[in-house]
């Protein structure tokens, strides 16, 4: 058993204490150990937001146990948001510095999980199915969400199963996210690729990957079907956005609050407007700050015209980018009291992405410290008319 990302601990010590499985070997990598996780389970910590040693040397230690594993018998990789960074084996020709300077300029250029992972797979000897690459026997994978529409591809860059991307999406990848920006030796590598001097990740109907299967198992949905048990049990009528909240945050925002005011309409009193996914966010300040703040903060001055209304956007894994905070409250009061606390005008935080001074000395930051789990990210809008 490998286990990798934000909930590899949680998930490795439910695993390990299912009966009647026999457990040859098992590892987990994460960020922060479990308090529960057994001893039989190997820990190993790592690097996250962008990979650090310890990543390279987890990714090392994955292929190794991978390599490991008998025909008859099978591997299975408990994955989740987070996998990327922590498990990193850089493909010949580059460094781990390359790989991290490539994602620092994609996500600051505001590349989509589904770009970086693009690269970040052809970069990789572990990503994009080359992990299930290297095991003779079955590869099963079991994962818990993070990426918008549940891809499996995407999920920690799908260690466990073909990648349909190619050479040149990765190519296309990054000169639409950083450009000439990239260093050398990470184009060398694509153009390597790109003229068949490098194998491709492995694709359906590679003979390794026909022996891998793999499964969602928590998404976005259970996080939105919590919400709305909590919002009916607290007597609201609640409304649901099933489309996947996504785009620029400051520009996304707004328009899922006049979507929720207009879902709601006239008639209600009490009621609740439930959505998630994954918002953007393109860093052109030195702030701090994350993709929930901007969101929230992005619609600060429009809900002040709102009675008895109030918003959040919340990031799963409990960790809102920079900010260490999981994301934002704001509601009708909000423009009144940033105004007596002597704050700027919203705009100026969003110019600087430094959302988080905005909302500290409000003490509207949503702290949650880290969850365990990662299914991106809930908004919720609330109005109450019985409240002041």
């Amino acid at each position: 058993m490998i286990a990798v990302g934000k909930a590899a601990a949680a998930m490795a010590a439910a695993f390990v204490a299912t009966p009647h499985l026999a457990i040859r070997q098992a590892i987990a990598i994460g960020t922060h150990e479990h308090a529960d996780l057994p001893a039989s389970v190997e820990w190993i910590e790592s690097g996250h937001p962008f990979p650090d040693s310890r990543s390279e040397a987890a990714g090392r230690r994955a292929l190794a146990v991978a390599e490991r594993v008998h025909s008859g018998e099978a591997l299975v990789i408990l994955l989740s948001g987070g996998a990327s960074a922590l498990m990193a084996a850089p493909i010949a020709g580059i460094s781990l510095a390359d790989k991290i300077e490539t994602t620092r300029l994609m996500m600051a250029s505001g590349a989509d999980i589904h770009a970086l992972n693009t690269v970040r797979r052809h970069l990789s000897r572990v990503k994009g199915g080359r992990l299930a690459a290297a095991c003779v026997g079955t590869t099963i994978t079991l994962a818990i969400s993070d990426v918008v529409g549940d891809d499996l591809h995407a999920i920690g860059s799908g260690p466990g199963v073909p990648d349909a991307t190619t050479w040149s999406d990765a190519t296309a990848a990054l000169d639409r996210f950083g450009g000439d920006a990239h260093s050398d030796r990470v184009r060398d590598v694509i153009r390597a690729g790109m003229a068949g001097e490098l194998p491709d990740t492995p694709k359906a109907g590679h003979p390794a990957l026909a022996r891998a299967v793999a499964r969602v198992i928590g998404s976005r949905l259970d996080a939105m079907n919590g919400a709305r048990t909590a919002a009916l049990e607290r007597g609201y009528q609640v409304f649901e956005i099933m489309e996947p909240v996504t785009g620029e945050a400051r520009v996304a925002g707004p328009e899922w609050l006049d979507r929720a005011r207009k879902l709601i309409g006239s008639s209600a009193r009490k009621a609740c407007v439930i959505s998630s996914g994954e918002t953007t966010v393109r860093v052109t300040g030195k702030g701090i700050g994350g993709r929930n703040l901007e969101f929230a903060l992005s619609i600060a001055d429009a809900i002040s015209s709102v009675p008895h209304a109030a918003a959040a956007s919340i990031g799963t894994d409990g960790i809102d980018g920079s900010s260490g905070v999981a994301g934002g409250i704001v509601d009708s009061t909000t423009m009144t009291r940033a105004a007596r606390a002597g704050l700027a005008p919203p705009g100026n935080y969003l110019a600087a992405n430094d959302s988080f001074a905005f909302f500290a000395p409000l003490d509207d930051a949503v702290r949650l410290g880290r969850t365990d789990t990662n299914v991106g990210d809930l908004q919720v809008f609330l109005i109450d008319e019985g409240r002041s």
